[in-house]
């Protein structure tokens, strides 16, 4: 078959002209959750060519001191959950203990640990261009009792 049938072809531009509104309609209202129907704006933007570049991570200190870092892993919470509740967890740091317990559950024979903390590592950049140096801020820290 060479050509498509008036019928075929009536319903393939119905279809497309549905998706394309859908698609409008998200990029216009949408929010990253109807994603690929709506806006993705994790990458859509960028910093300013000479504003710190933010790193975070989860770390943690062990009753023998040792800091272990805290990730998908060791614990099963991935770090974009982190940091998607960063401010959860600034206006409450007991929430960090569920970090702790995960942890616990992965490593049963592991030392207690008594600290887990949100630390962001800021990248110095000069231009667009790392500059090699960096800044740690703990933004959240929980201690266990």
């Amino acid at each position: 078959m060479d050509a498509l049938t008036r019928r075929g072809r009536t319903l393939r531009v119905g279809i497309t002209a549905v998706v394309g509104a859908v698609l409008l309609a998200g990029t216009l209202w949408g929010q990253d959750d109807h994603f690929p129907f709506g806006p993705f704006r994790m990458y859509a933007g960028s910093n300013p060519p000479n504003d710190p570049a933010p790193d975070t991570r989860v770390e943690a200190v062990d009753r023998t001191g040792a800091v272990i870092p805290l990730n998908q892993d060791n614990t099963g919470i991935r770090r974009a959950e982190i940091e998607g509740q960063q401010s959860r967890y600034a206006a409450d740091p007991a929430l960090l203990r569920q970090v702790a317990d995960a942890y616990a559950d992965r490593h049963p024979g592991s030392p207690e640990l008594v600290e887990v903390r949100i630390v962001v590592r800021w990248y110095g950049v000069r231009d667009g261009r790392p500059t090699g140096t960096f800044v740690d801020e703990t933004t959240v820290s929980w201690r266990a009792s």
